[in-house]
């Protein structure tokens, strides 16, 4: 029995059809029944066999309820933990400590009782050293503590530290950090906005410089270590580097719309990330943008997947193709 957590998320869902192609039980944890409908939306995206997403075994716990999570390791052999609260908004910082360190530490736990084969952690470049001195960034590099790091950072990090503990109580394990994934059929949250918004006219870019990955080239690696002798290491999931000017106008010119036209500079998103935060205060809303995602608009940082690629010789969907295949998926 193999049991996903974060099952109704993106990496989750996407992940749930391709292990679904192979002949294994699956169980996947769900929260509510309405999210239930984002993977059967994510199924219909490849293919309309509707008895696929019928082999999973659904089982509705949330991973911070220990009690509740103890039957869901029942039979289990491997577990893939994608679950994970994702946000940039510093009031949200403790319950993202509840979801992906505590929560991770549950699984853990759980995952040595039940003297589970393999887990695999799907983790992020933000847990991952910054560049020094403009050097390209691998998996060797160290996490700082001593920098201003986002409350997602911190999380993320943490909850690594948490897996590694699992290696040194007889649990394999590998940890793969994907850059900004792109994919199909969560297009109000998460990347899925940037089509949402390139589609409605955003005329809005920046040149900051990242890694991006496709969700497929994400969830791919992911089956092909858990069925691989490879344990107690990770893995940077990276397709190219782009600049987010690259990608806009990448997904406009797929969707046939208009690139963005209005360059905005750092001081600019400076001044627009403090204004959002005080509307934020008086309305009692989420801010339209933080101080973290506003530096991540600019930052510059290249990440290097060559270690993934050696190791399982897996090779990586160019990122224009990439984009028009979830670009279709969105005009559907």
């Amino acid at each position: 029995m193999i049991l996903v957590t974060g099952g109704t998320g993106l990496v989750g869902s996407h992940l749930l059809y391709h292990l679904c192609l192979q002949n294994v039980a699956i169980r996947a944890i769900y929260r509510t029944k309405s999210s239930l409908e984002n993977v059967k939306k994510v199924f219909r995206y490849y293919t309309e066999n509707e008895n696929l997403f019928s082999k999973i075994e659904w089982y509705q716990a949330d991973i911070t309820d220990v009690p509740k999570m103890i039957p869901a390791f029942s039979d289990v052999k491997q577990v893939y933990h994608c679950a994970a609260f994702i946000s940039f908004n510093p009031k949200d910082y403790r319950k993202m400590r509840k979801v992906n360190i505590h929560g991770t530490a549950i699984i853990v736990n759980l995952c040595i009782a039940a003297k589970i084969e393999k887990l695999c952690f799907v983790s992020s470049i933000a847990a991952v050293g910054d560049s020094l001195k403009g050097k390209i960034v691998t998996e060797e590099n160290e996490w700082n503590k001593e920098l201003d790091n986002s409350g997602y950072s911190i999380t993320k990090f943490g909850a690594e530290m948490e897996v590694w503990r699992a290696s040194q109580e007889g649990v394999d394990v590998v940890v793969v950090n994907p850059g900004v994934i792109l994919g199909s059929g969560f297009w109000n949250s998460g990347s899925g906005k940037l089509f949402s918004q390139v589609n409605n006219g955003f005329r809005f870019y920046t040149e900051g410089v990242t890694g991006f990955v496709s969700v497929q080239d994400v969830v791919k690696p992911m089956i092909l270590l858990m069925n691989s002798p490879v344990k107690n290491e990770r893995f940077i999931l990276i397709s190219e580097n782009k600049s987010f000017k690259e990608i806009f106008f990448l997904i406009a010119d797929t969707l046939g719309k208009s690139r963005p036209s209005i360059k905005i500079k750092p001081w600019q998103t400076n001044l627009f990330w403090r204004f959002a935060w005080c509307v934020s205060k008086i309305a009692r809303k989420e801010p339209l943008l933080s101080k973290y995602s506003a530096r991540s608009a600019h930052s510059v940082a290249e990440y290097s997947s060559e270690k993934i690629q050696k190791k399982i010789n897996y090779q990586f969907e160019d990122l224009e193709k990439s984009v028009q295949r979830i670009s279709k998926r969105y005009l559907k």
